[in-house]
């Protein structure tokens, strides 16, 4: 029994795959259970702590069932992340849906913490204890719930009790779309799991949205290719670029094949979807400057976080990446594909944000963008993508 909510008869369920949407992988861990948008054998294919964190931040994972409970508690365990000279992040939010409508949003308070020094690249885990969400005042007939995991912070889940038996919620036949992109389509600064850009588009769209952004791990990776190759979907777009510029990763001659191959393995499970490759969107620092990216010192000193791009123009020249040189490259790439591959389709990011977005809603830190062009890209994308004719349509004519 739940001691703030005696009134309550609570009924434990335990949280499998069968509850959850969007997530690839559900590892049982010793405290609950932990969703992973990887799965596990492409996780031990790769080392790299980033990409561990931010493929266990469920950005587009959700709880969703059916009951006719007036009450729903989540006990889970979050990881906060606290970066050294940086101000304070939010805590991550939890938002949930009765019959497809918002009823509440929360955070769960407690948990672990990682705490993150970008000066010199450590970290540092700290355990703590679980934490409940509530959501009480619910009607008392059946409805289909939703509990959208945020989209920044890692949670393990403990244990999902209700007032009233919980069933999985029916398929209601929708498309399913698989993305994949960069911490901008993981949610970077969006208001909540719901607000990302990917996720708003995915409502207006009436899509079922799979999430494969990974902050800093949109990187031509061979095992995410093969992860969405493998996984279920109607409608698939990649949005390539930003990550390959701001971490310096490989050189032109290296870009164009694993691109190719990158299409080619989603291809061989999805030989005949709409499949859409979106170029980076606007990013001054990196339109005709080379990466690496690195905080600003000065800005982190002040207890500001920006980023700088350390790269030398002139690098170009020995096939070093930019974002127009990327745009460049793609529009050449699929333009080639897409004479035998007439589904292939080509989005210049800057559609979703450009030049003239910028002098309105400039990117905060740089390479970011705020809440509200979240939404402002989901709304172009839905257009674009999901309307009659759109690029991820079956008459879709391409832009």
């Amino acid at each position: 029994m739940d001691p703030e909510h005696p009134e309550h008869h609570w009924i434990t369920t335990p949280v499998t795959a069968a509850l959850l949407r969007g997530a690839l992988d559900v590892e049982r861990t010793a405290r609950g259970v932990l969703p992973h948008r990887l799965p596990g054998w492409a996780r031990a294919q790769c080392a790299d702590a980033q990409l561990a964190m931010a493929e266990a931040q469920p950005s587009g994972v959700r709880l969703v069932f059916r009951t006719r409970a007036t009450a729903v508690a989540l006990d889970a365990v979050p990881t906060k992340r606290v970066y050294v000279g940086a101000p304070p992040r939010p805590d991550g939010v939890y938002e949930l849906y009765v019959d497809g409508r918002p009823a509440g949003r929360g955070s769960v308070t407690g948990g672990d913490t990682l705490t993150v020094d970008m000066t010199t690249g450590t970290a540092e885990h700290r355990p703590g204890p679980p934490g409940t969400l509530r959501f009480t005042g619910l009607p008392g007939v059946p409805k289909d719930i939703e509990i959208w995991l945020p989209h920044n912070e890692s949670t393990e889940l403990v244990a999902l009790r209700t007032d009233a038996p919980v069933e999985p919620a029916p398929d209601r036949g929708r498309p399913v779309w698989l993305h994949h992109g960069s911490s901008i389509s993981q949610g970077s600064d969006a208001a909540g799991p719901t607000s990302t850009w990917p996720a708003y588009a995915a409502s207006l769209g009436g899509v079922e949205l799979v999430n494969l952004g990974l902050a800093g791990g949109a990187l031509l990776d061979p095992f995410t290719a093969r992860a969405m190759r493998d996984t279920p979907a109607d409608l698939i777009s990649v949005k390539i670029g930003v990550n390959l510029v701001n971490t310096d990763l490989m050189r032109l001659r290296a870009f164009t094949p694993a691109v190719h191959g990158f299409l080619d393995t989603i291809r061989e499970g999805h030989p005949t979807a709409p499949l859409l490759v979106v170029s980076p969107i606007l990013c001054p620092i990196h339109e005709d400057t080379p990466g690496p990216s690195a905080p600003d010192l000065t800005a982190l000193a002040e207890g500001r976080l920006r980023f700088r791009a350390t790269g030398d123009p002139a690098e170009r020249a020995s096939g070093k990446l930019t974002l127009n040189v990327v745009r460049d490259e793609l529009a050449r790439i699929v333009a080639r594909r897409a004479v035998r591959d007439p589904r292939l389709r080509y989005l210049d990011g800057r559609d979703l944000y450009g030049e003239a977005d910028f002098a309105e809603l400039p990117l905060p830190d740089q390479l970011h963008p705020d809440a509200a062009t979240h939404r402002r890209m989901g709304e172009r994308f839905a257009a674009l993508a999901f309307t009659p004719g759109g690029v991820l349509t079956a008459d879709g004519t391409g832009s």
